[in-house]
């Protein structure tokens, strides 16, 4: 009798690439934008990608910070906060400037008050953050970097210079009151529902940045990401914005902010894994994908990107020193 063959055994099951993704990059509108960097890490890799959406600043650096996520698009300070909990996190890239390099790798932190009450937050007839004193505030997140560290900083420069707020301390921003800078505290979650809170009049002033809302806003009178320009809601903006079209907010000041990491785990992805995505990431063509880098024809066809390509934009690698600049506004 002939032998019994062995049934063939089931390939092991292949474990997908968690890739994490913040509050602000988490809505339903970027699914397109996601899925794209998600098809060049299975494509490098071999492996599927699952995404991990979050509501919370906090989920997502725990995410990565615990090693349940392998990549993660964070800002600075939630890259900072997570490789402070688990040194194996390495920056895997940056976006960067028009340039092609680091050397105009920003974007951009906004205070926004709404059209028509500009007019109350200048000093003798220049933008100004001194009288936001007893306003109602909202934040982002106090892991985000524009939406808090830096607008933070800024605040307390200002107002630690008074008598009265000299021991000002950025932690003593985090609750409104009587006794406090603000008269009401709110944290949007996300730079969308920061910008939000400012439109539904929930908030006097409100801090986001220039790139979490450009899919949804559109300028209207002024310069771009400069002092005392309007902008408004665009027509049909999605999801939180679809409430408000030709909602207006001036901007009273701007700050550019380093370029915002993609972080990858060094304790569930290998150095060989991390190289490969590097070399990949960083490559031509995924510099002229128009998915991942979105052209303007690409936009105008409806496309909601995360990244746009205006000159030369690409990912580029970079050091965690990169990022000093961002650790030192806590010290």
């Amino acid at each position: 009798m002939p032998e019994p063959t062995a049934a063939p055994e089931e390939p092991a099951e292949v474990k997908p690439v968690v890739i994490v993704w913040l509050p602000n990059e988490s809505g339903g509108d970027l699914e397109a934008a996601r899925d794209a960097i998600g098809a060049v890490v299975t494509e490098t890799l071999g492996r599927p990608v699952e995404h991990k959406l979050t509501t919370d600043y906090i989920i997502a650096v725990e995410a990565l910070a615990n090693d349940n996520g392998d990549l993660a698009f964070y800002g600075a300070q939630a890259y900072i906060e997570a490789k402070n909990k688990n040194n194996a996190i390495v920056p895997l890239m940056i976006t960067s400037g028009a340039s092609g390099t680091a050397k105009d790798a920003l974007y951009h932190a906004w205070f926004a008050v709404n059209k028509g009450e500009e007019a109350a937050y200048q000093k003798d007839g220049v933008y100004s953050i001194e009288n936001i004193a007893g306003k109602r505030f909202s934040f982002v997140s106090n892991s985000s970097t524009s939406g808090f560290k830096v607008p933070a900083k800024n605040i307390v420069t200002v107002f630690s210079a008074q008598d009265k707020w000299k021991e000002l301390v950025a932690d003593d921003l985090l609750e409104g009151g009587p006794d406090s800078l603000f008269s009401d505290v709110q944290f949007g979650g996300s730079h969308q529902g920061s910008a939000v809170n400012l439109i539904s009049g929930k908030s006097d002033v409100a801090v986001f940045c220039d790139t979490c809302v450009e899919n949804y806003t559109a300028l209207s009178e002024g310069e771009p990401n400069t002092v005392g320009s309007t902008y408004k809601v665009i027509d049909k903006a999605a999801e939180p914005f679809d409430k408000f079209p030709g909602k207006e907010f001036v901007l009273i000041s701007v700050t550019p902010v380093l370029n915002s990491p993609f972080a990858a785990n060094g304790n569930t992805l290998t150095a060989e894994e991390i190289k490969k995505l590097q070399d990949v990431l960083t490559s031509d063509a995924v510099a002229n994908n128009p998915k991942i880098f979105a052209t303007k024809a690409e936009i105008e066809a409806g496309y909601k990107p995360i990244f746009k390509k205006t000159k030369e934009e690409r990912f580029i690698v970079v050091e965690d020193s990169f990022f000093d600049p961002i650790r030192a506004l806590s010290k």
